[in-house]
Parts: structure tokens; sequence; C-alpha cells
């Protein structure tokens, strides 16, 4: 029975492609959960899967010199949001990050969520689920919403000119119409100028 059942998830997670974020989720068609979670640790035991967390394993994809090419904390965020059907932002200095506005890589990524708030240990960084209202998820427009968090985390008096222009950039690439009026008066003011 157990071997039917690993031969079958591993026939399904070859149809995927290498890289794939995968969770015992994934094959609650196949078999139960225990059962799920035995065969992807015999998986990961075989080398043919990664264990990035607890309960989220990765197809790695191979590279001749770097060997195993692990996602980003982000790509491993939005596929527990995906999973959990939840909305999520980039806080802080992620938020910057992303969008060019700091080098300093987070070791800790907290993203503002309507699913449920938790903290996620991979490898030696973590990333941290926070509940927030829907008020601060409803903001139109990917690149809205970064800019809101990334000023957020600046703070009011500290925007440095060249942050305005780097911001400038980023807002003329949303497609969507830009929604700030979700946003801090100060920082509504900062997206309308850069949009004028």
């Amino acid at each position: 029975m157990t071997k039917s059942v690993q031969s079958r998830i591993e026939n399904e997670i070859k149809l995927m492609k290498r890289g794939s974020i995968l969770f015992p989720s994934n094959f609650d068609d196949i078999g139960n959960v225990e059962v799920v979670k035995k065969t992807l640790l015999r998986l990961k035991n075989k080398k043919f899967l990664v264990r990035l967390a607890h309960g989220i394993y990765l197809y790695p994809k191979q590279d001749k010199l770097l060997g195993v090419l692990y996602p980003t904390i982000e790509a491993i965020a939005v596929a527990i949001a995906e999973r959990d059907k939840a909305r999520i932002i980039p806080t802080g200095t992620a938020a910057l990050n992303k969008l060019g506005l700091s080098t300093q890589i987070p070791m800790n990524v907290v993203f503002l969520t309507d699913g449920t708030p938790r903290s996620i240990v991979v490898g030696k960084r973590t990333i941290k689920f926070k509940r927030t209202s829907p008020k601060n998820l409803a903001v139109k427009g990917e690149i809205t919403s970064l800019i809101i968090q990334a000023l957020k985390e600046i703070g009011k008096d500290n925007v440095t000119a060249e942050q305005l222009e780097k911001i400038k950039i980023h807002l003329e690439k949303e497609i969507k119409e830009y929604d700030a009026k979700l946003a801090p008066v100060w920082i509504s003011k900062i997206i309308k100028n850069s949009k004028s």
C-alpha cells in the first residue's frame, strides 16, 4: 500500500517543474496525511526532495557548479500563501530590498497577511506572517502596496531625494490604478507627487 502511495507521489512530483515547492496537502487525494508525510520524508532521505522547513519540501533544481538552487524566502512565502489562499505583503527591510531602496537582505522577513499568523524557520532565516486588517491588504497594485510598506519602514522624516526618485520610477511601472488613500496621509502625498 505505502509503496504504491510512494510511487504515485513520486510520479506526480516528476510531472512538476523542478524548483517547485511542495506541501503534504498537495497529495491529499493520494493518501492520508500521515502516509503522505512519511512518504515525503522517505523521498527526502532518498535525496529526491529537499526539506526546506517543517512540512515544506522542494523538488530541487540542480546546477552543475552551485548544486541545489534554493528558492528565495519570498518564493517560499508566496507558495505558503497560495496554499492557504491568503494574501501577503512584504514589510520592512524586505519591501525596501525588493524596491532596490536598500541592499540589506533581512534575516527575518515579515509579511502582513489575512491568513494564519505564524513563524516558519527556513535554514538560518525566518518567515513571519503577521495578521493584519483587511484594509492593509486592500491597496490596489503590488508596487504601491510595497512602496507604502517601504515608506513606513523608512519613516516620515528620513526619506531621501534619491529614494523618492526610485519610488517615482517604480510607480511609473504600476499598471493598475494606484491606490494611496489607504496609506497614511504623508505616504499618500509622496505617491501622488510621484505620479504627477
